[in-house]
């Protein structure tokens, strides 16, 4: 039994002998304990009132649980998709850099070049240099401003740099894979996304813009290639803006003129042959 309802009872009761009594209780005293017995019911009323409102609060809860328990699911699903997708896409990537491991394994830069860009990677920290693929990464944020395809002029003097590293005579006859990659975002903001289009176009565009540069460093264009991969070939999980930032890079294969490159008729030119 509620407290208050306890209480309630008892004074009714005492009420009820005083009145049975007659003239041996004073009148005021019979209204003062009706006056009590009327605060005590008007309490009784608001805690019952309010329990109500908490039964009300506790099912609006209950259910808020049981809606956020199934987003939490379908969240856990999506990201185990995600985890197996990345894993996938690791998978691949590993594979490919294996697979240009052995090509290059056979053609390696002189020795004197893989110097200079080793050096060049010290001076440029936006600049990684992998000296057993002769592969080197430049982030894209480093090199243009977001959503953008033109290049910064910290970054007109970086491949400046690179571009004379690539015209000593070390470097004569070695090709040029300029290859370019986008996070999983769009292009977001309106005036970028109608100059550059999607992610293909954008990743395309700023490889372009990199090619472009070094011919004007004086690098020959029968040196150079292109490639825009969008965000087909990620290496993070595009989580995160630290995983998406990894992801938005611009990457230079310097190769030997033996290497097989796709689209290279004197590296490939079996694929040629009538």
């Amino acid at each position: 039994m509620i407290p208050g309802m306890r209480m309630y009872l008892g004074l009714a009761s005492a009420i009820l002998l005083i009145a049975l009594a007659g003239c041996l209780v004073p009148k005021t005293q019979v209204n003062e304990a009706q006056a009590e017995n009327r605060v005590y019911a008007d309490q009784n009323k608001a805690q019952l009132v309010e329990i109500d409102h908490l039964k009300a609060h506790l099912r609006e809860q209950e259910v808020k649980l049981a809606r956020s328990e199934e987003e939490l699911a379908i969240v856990q699903q999506q990201a185990d998709l995600d985890r197996a997708q990345l894993s996938k896409y690791d998978r691949a990537h590993s594979d490919l850099v294996e697979q240009y491991r052995l090509l290059a394994r056979d053609a390696k830069m002189p020795p004197s070049l893989g110097k200079q860009m080793q050096e060049l990677s010290r001076r440029h920290p936006a600049l990684r240099y992998d000296p057993e693929t002769g592969m080197s990464k430049l982030d894209t944020d480093i090199l243009f401003d977001d959503g953008d395809a033109e290049l910064k002029p910290a970054a007109q003097r970086m491949l400046a740099d690179f571009a004379r590293a690539l015209r000593s005579p070390e470097a004569e006859g070695l090709k040029i894979m300029v290859v370019g990659h986008t996070d999983s975002q769009g292009v977001g903001e309106k005036p970028a996304r109608e100059k550059d289009g999607g992610n293909f176009q954008i990743s395309a565009a700023r490889a372009l813009a990199v090619a472009d540069r070094l011919k004007k460093e004086g690098i020959g264009e029968q040196r150079i290639g292109v490639a825009g991969l969008g965000a087909s070939q990620p290496i993070a999980s595009n989580a995160s803006p630290r995983e998406r930032l990894k992801n938005r890079r611009v990457e230079i294969f310097v190769v030997a003129p033996e290497t097989p490159v796709v689209g290279w008729t004197d590296s490939t030119p079996s694929v040629y042959r009538r």
